[in-house]
């Protein structure tokens, strides 16, 4: 009898339980943003927030999902035009929409690597045989990388080297296992990484800028939850974060 009875409290008491649980956020990420929204997660409960789940690809893919009605509260894109997509489509409160971040362009080698490189020239040495970039056709990395790199004269020249991958992590795992010389990634994800050095940082007004704008959907389910872990990503606490990953925040309050 007795475990039968345990049996029974626990049919009736674990379903109420669960559905006391706050429903976790989902916030849908530029994968740029992946060390940096992990860490601060954990700030994010430590302080009293609810529960988040991050859905992190490329921001094409997300714009995509978004468009197509995927379920989320948040999106977070690493370019102004996959924000524009979605928002055409209807996918996302514009009157939630501000610039959140700032990032800049940064050339990486395999960690180890004796080349020495100080600005994009050195992209056409002869010891840089293979260079992995985001594919331009599709994500804002690619995009951004294309465009510094017609800016410098060397897009042309450096087409036979340049290996389009499906997003900016991507590129940066390439230089990691050692499959290419150099990638044009976020400086963001060379300070994320430990397998990779540092080139070169690409100065402000070599490159786009490089924002990252941030929204509410406008069929969040979760809308108070956003609204309180944007405010979140504003604050202190989460700004020291980003600024350790090389992350800008923008103070357009």
């Amino acid at each position: 009898m007795f475990p039968t009875l345990c049996a029974v409290l626990l049919s009736v008491l674990l379903p109420a339980a669960q559905a006391s649980r706050p429903a976790p956020l989902v916030v849908s990420a530029a994968i740029s943003l992946t060390d940096a929204l992990r860490e601060i997660e954990r700030a994010y409960l430590s302080d009293g927030g609810g529960p988040v789940r991050f859905n992190f690809a490329g921001s094409n893919v997300l714009a995509r999902q978004i468009a197509n009605g995927a379920p989320a509260d948040v999106l977070i894109s690493a370019d102004a035009a996959q924000m524009d997509y979605a928002e055409r489509a209807g996918g996302i409160d514009a009157s939630t929409r501000h610039a959140l971040l700032r990032n800049r362009l940064a050339v990486v080698v395999p960690s180890g690597a004796r080349l020495v490189m100080t600005g994009p020239r050195d992209l056409a040495k002869p010891s840089i045989r293979r260079i992995a970039i985001g594919d331009p056709a599709a994500v804002p990395a690619g995009r951004y990388a294309r465009q510094y790199l017609e800016t410098a004269g060397l897009w042309t020249p450096l087409q036979r080297k340049l290996l389009p991958l499906a997003n900016v992590r991507a590129a940066l795992a390439a230089v990691e296992s050692g499959g290419v010389d150099a990638a044009i990634v976020y400086e963001s994800d060379a300070a994320a990484s430990t397998r990779v050095s540092l080139a070169f940082v690409v100065p402000d007004g070599e490159a786009p800028p490089i924002i990252y704008p941030a929204a509410i959907l406008s069929r969040a389910r979760n809308r108070g939850a956003a609204e309180r872990f944007l405010a979140f990503l504003r604050g202190e606490r989460a700004r020291t974060i980003f600024e350790r990953y090389r992350f800008r925040v923008e103070d357009d309050r």
